[in-house]
């Protein structure tokens, strides 16, 4: 599977440039500050600051978002209280489809879909739906890539430790 994806980049340079990849993360409600942050100048007589403790997010939502090579594609947060199933994620891959067509128009015919192999994804409806609107799928390689997080496309200044 890794060599056939290498011999297609290989015939094809431009191979990745069509690749949309989808991704699930899960976004809280607040954003700890690192120590380096939070710290603030003061003289020796001053009192110290005090510091907020984090309690638990009340917000939890899940993003899903899909990119390609020149960024965000397409993004949507799941309402709360709802599943993300084959049914859900068939309206969001219509959705996607839409919008590749308006964003991407050059490859709008040819694009290609990479997303993980949960259960949702891999399910007979979503494969049918694919193939239905000719959505190609970029095969799940034997091993679990690295990749980056979606939260660094929302966040590009990003904390350091």
């Amino acid at each position: 599977m890794c060599l056939d994806l290498l011999d297609s980049l290989e015939r094809e340079p431009e191979f990745f440039s069509r690749v949309t990849i989808g991704e699930e993360s899960w976004i809280l409600e607040y954003d700890p500050q690192t120590k380096h942050q939070s710290r603030e100048w003061h003289t020796g007589n001053s009192p110290r600051p005090k510091k907020v403790r984090m309690s638990k997010s009340k917000i939890k939502l899940i993003l899903i978002c899909f990119f390609d090579c020149e960024g965000i594609v397409h993004n949507e947060f799941v309402p709360p209280g709802q599943t993300v199933n084959q049914t859900f994620y068939q309206e969001v891959l219509d959705r996607l489809r839409k919008r590749v067509a308006r964003m991407r128009p050059g490859i709008a015919r040819t694009w290609m879909l990479h997303h993980e192999n949960a259960p949702f994804h891999t399910a007979v409806s979503i494969n049918e739906f694919l193939a239905e609107k000719s959505i190609s799928v970029v095969p799940q390689p034997p091993v679990r890539r690295i990749s980056v997080p979606v939260t660094s496309f929302y966040s590009p200044g990003s904390k350091t430790n």
